[in-house]
């Protein structure tokens, strides 16, 4: 098992200058979900690459968790306009995914895919280059259900919203196809420091 933390992390900035415009700082982890917390049985968890409706390559509970671990602290932002320092993160990061899959990403887009059957696209230019993990703990502990757990997607860069709760897998797409949020005029990327809340920001 290796560790490891993410790339081109920047030293502590003072506070005003980590937060995108718009934005405001919270102690608290708000929880915002579409509906219930789904009941995730962790002997039936599976998380599959897939290009279209194709597998590629898929992992069980035991056989993720002994994937290459990766160990990120940074901030996040939610486009409901809170912003949290300093999280602590762990999981394996999409690079080590593929590589474990043994493939190159297929294509340029995908969607990732949750247990409650939520969906939000990403660039697979926004999730490689140790941008982005699946992450199955939080502050040093399994993630708890309210926050993804048993995995969520962590994509810190762009709003939170793109970071997919309940992760089950990655779906590769020919086009940029929008998610369940997107279809509702949320940004198509959703980036916090140029505000791409909604489409036509």
């Amino acid at each position: 098992m290796v560790t490891r933390g993410f790339t081109g992390r920047r030293p502590p900035r003072p506070e005003a200058e980590r937060l995108p415009p718009g934005q405001y700082l919270t102690e608290d982890f708000p929880v915002l979900q579409l509906g219930p917390t789904p009941k995730i049985d962790l002997a039936r968890w599976r998380f599959t690459l897939r290009e279209g409706s194709r597998p590629l390559k898929s992992w069980t509970w035991a056989e993720f968790e002994a994937l290459p671990r990766t160990r990120w602290k940074g901030d996040i932002h939610c486009v409901t306009k809170w912003s949290k320092f300093d999280t602590a993160w762990e999981g394996v990061t999409i690079d080590d995914l593929l590589a474990a899959a043994g493939i190159a990403a297929p294509t340029p887009y995908l969607l990732a895919e949750g247990y409650d059957d939520y969906t939000t696209n990403v660039p697979v230019a926004d999730l490689t280059g140790d941008k982005a993990m699946v992450a199955t703990r939080y502050a040093g502990e399994p993630i708890t259900p309210d926050h993804g757990g048993p995995a969520r997607l962590l994509v810190p860069h762009l709003y939170f919203w793109k970071s997919a709760k309940w992760v089950k897998g990655l779906r590769f797409t020919q086009t940029d196809e929008a998610g369940f949020w997107e279809l509702r005029g949320y940004h198509m990327v959703g980036d916090p420091w140029r505000e791409q809340r909604f489409t036509g920001d």
